[in-house]
């Protein structure tokens, strides 16, 4: 089977925009993913059970339905009733950030409740309030150890918004699918994608090893 370099050579730099495109949507997607996160993992530590329940049903919902189906859900239905209009990155963005939100709220309340509870105590004794000891005591040691997860998360999400490429966002993929579609090749298209992927996700990999090494994570 010959092997046509001349289609990868003619779509390569539509893989790497698509490449910058799955950058943005994935770092994006995972940044708002930590802020609203955060805040859900603590709605749903809340000892006020009327508080809670609103936090464990987000969290089930998304992360008990296919990420398809949000994307879908997002882009034909809420989004444009919620906007009037949305476009395939935005859609994206906003389900990978709210996918995103409902894992890492998991991995944030894991790290806040794996610290132990006297550490918690003893700054209460020293006369801190809940705030401080929060900020001062709590998430610097709650970040600390949720770092492999979060990375784990952000490799998971980079390779998701592939699913990009089913509402026509212009990410890697959708152009691999383009230039499948044109030359009726499968081979050259894909595997060019399947090496950005890999390239992107083992440089990942490495800079979190390297990140965990030097913060001694443990």
């Amino acid at each position: 089977m010959d092997f046509r370099f001349d289609i990868i050579v003619e779509y390569f730099p539509f893989f790497m925009e698509g490449m910058g495109l799955t950058i943005l949507m994935s770092v994006i997607g995972v940044l708002m993913g930590c802020i609203l996160g955060f805040f859900i993992a603590l709605g749903k530590m809340s000892s006020i059970l009327i508080v809670r329940l609103p936090f464990i049903w987000y969290i089930n919902f998304l992360r008990g339905t296919p990420l398809l189906v949000q994307l879908f859900l997002f882009h034909y239905a809420v989004l444009p009733a919620i906007l009037g209009s949305t476009t395939p990155v935005i859609s994206v963005m906003v389900t990978l950030s709210l996918n995103s939100s409902a894992y890492v709220a998991e991995i944030f309340r894991a790290g806040l409740q794996s610290i132990d509870k006297g550490q918690a105590e003893a700054a209460h004794s020293l006369g801190m309030n809940k705030f401080q000891v929060m900020r001062h005591v709590l998430l610097p040691q709650a970040f600390k150890r949720s770092i492999p997860p979060l990375g784990n998360e952000f490799i998971v999400l980079l390779k998701d918004s592939s699913l990009g490429a089913m509402i026509a966002a212009q990410e890697l993929l959708y152009w691999g699918r383009a230039a499948s579609g044109q030359y009726l090749r499968v081979w050259e298209p894909y595997l060019m994608v399947a090496l950005v992927y890999l390239v992107l996700t083992l440089s990942l990999t490495y800079l979190l090893n390297y990140l965990e090494r030097r913060l001694d994570v443990k």
